[in-house]
């Protein structure tokens, strides 16, 4: 009791918590903590690996990322669907999922490994992670080996990068919106408003210590991904905690016994009927994206949302772009790469512990919400007017700060008022493939760009203006 008032006493210095809402928002922010530390450990591995598979490919993974979250969006539903699984259980079996995946993909580069052993040998550090093929290198011994290694690896090589890319992207979406949507059913609005600020706190600053580690261990190269899938068992251990309230557990048990019970009798009605069982499955599998048609007040949180994610990925191309033609050694990219997202948390932790909560609480969700297009239209003009890497950084860091401080906490609060169900399947869908429609859009616009004789920063950033 002690220590739980001393913890209470902590966290009342930064937001305003009742007591039976301590063990729930500690949780939310230890696991947020941890899978944000997991994500930032290994996203300079997938953004330099984006780089060096050249700066054309990116609309390709894009596209591709899109069909991939196709069939992940409604197999996401499903789990938080079945009657049998509590949804603190469910979250806990998707993050840890993405976690064995991790160490799935450190077995698929020791296998790329012992493939280039012969060509890295000046190196061994290189051996995941060679250089772009598009760099320069002085040495014509060095540029031999490096060539001769990338036309052995062959389509290996190429189908593993890829393959990181899209699976750490949607890993990044599935487990941060399945948290959320645990979060978002133990709060209503006002309590949202005042807690959400500190639950995005836990989730800035594993972006600053995961972005930390990695700077730090650079060099490691893929063994990062033995590391990020630890921290991924621990947010899997943490998620269960988040639904420690006693109305709500009730609640939920009251649920699911009336769902199982409603599932009995079915199953007694039509225990010779598969295919109807199937065609159930099925549909539990669809039911997001039906309650999402359904739903004006959610129809327009997804124009919203496929907006903002346009111009996040117009962004993003800047940021790859300006990096590549800046920044020509891998381990440098990474290493940049992890620095800026290092400098971001801070400013986000500051604001989201200190701003967020009285923001959202004074001025409104409606203000958060729309501050992003307003400042998003002021950093492509100036990305327009002065395309540089400074112009570049700085817009990217206004960008995710105000994305983390404001309007990300009062995007959750807009799923507060909608019921237990679209919370669930509902949210999921929204978050993740409507994301992955804007950054397809956005990928097809950058595609066209590509063709077009002026292609550079300020053409891309002028485009973007309208949206």
């Amino acid at each position: 009791m002690a220590s739980r008032s001393r913890l209470e006493t902590v966290v009342s210095v930064f937001v305003t918590v009742h007591p039976h809402e301590l063990p729930g928002l500690l949780h939310a922010f230890t696991c947020f903590f941890f899978l944000l530390g997991a994500y930032f450990v290994v996203l300079p591995l997938r953004d330099e690996g984006a780089i060096s598979l050249g700066l054309g490919s990116l609309p390709g993974l894009f596209m591709a990322s899109l069909l991939l979250t196709l069939f992940a969006a409604p197999a996401s539903t499903y789990i938080f669907s079945l009657p049998h699984l509590s949804k603190s259980k469910a979250l806990m079996l998707i993050h840890r999922f993405f976690g064995a995946s991790l160490v799935l993909f450190f077995v698929l580069y020791s296998g790329l490994s012992i493939t280039s052993s012969s060509y890295f040998a000046t190196d061994s550090l290189k051996w995941a992670f060679p250089q772009d093929a598009t760099e320069e290198i002085d040495a014509p011994e060095r540029k031999s080996i490096h060539s001769r290694g990338l036309e052995d690896l062959g389509w290996y090589y190429i189908s593993l990068r890829i393959s990181f890319y899209l699976w750490v992207s949607l890993m990044n979406l599935v487990t941060i919106s399945a948290t959320w949507a645990r979060v978002i059913d133990l709060m209503n609005s006002e309590s949202g408003s005042r807690l959400f600020g500190f639950v995005g706190a836990g989730a800035t600053l594993g972006q600053l210590c995961g972005s930390l580690l990695a700077v730090a261990m650079a060099r490691l190269g893929p063994f990062l991904l033995l590391f990020s899938a630890l921290l991924m068992e621990l947010a899997a251990r943490f998620s269960v905690g988040i639904g420690q309230d006693e109305y709500h557990e009730s609640q939920e048990l009251s649920i699911r016994s009336v769902t199982c019970n409603q599932s009995m009798e079915s199953h007694s009605e039509t225990a010779d009927k598969t295919p109807s069982f199937m065609k159930h499955k099925f549909s539990a599998m669809l039911e997001g994206l039906q309650l999402i048609l359904a739903s004006t007040y959610l129809l327009h949180v997804c124009c919203f949302l496929w907006l903002t994610a346009v111009v996040s990925s117009f962004f993003y191309f800047q940021k790859t772009t300006v990096v590549a033609a800046v920044v020509a050694n891998a381990l440098d990219r990474r290493r940049m790469f992890a620095q800026v997202n290092s400098f971001t948390a801070v400013f986000i932790l500051i604001g989201q512990l200190s701003l967020t909560g009285q923001i959202l609480t004074t001025a409104g969700v409606t203000t958060a919400i729309c501050a992003a297009p307003v400042v998003a239209f002021a950093n492509m003009t100036a990305i327009a007017i002065w395309p540089t890497w400074i112009v570049v950084a700085i817009s990217e860091t206004l960008r995710k700060v105000l994305n983390y401080v404001l309007t990300r906490p009062g995007k959750e609060v807009l799923f507060t008022v909608v019921t237990r169900d679209e919370k669930y399947k509902a949210k999921v869908c929204i978050d993740v493939l409507v994301q992955r429609l804007g950054d397809a859009a956005a990928a097809g616009i950058y595609k066209i760009l590509q063709g077009s004789p002026n292609k550079g920063p300020s053409t891309v950033a002028l485009c973007a203006l309208p949206v």
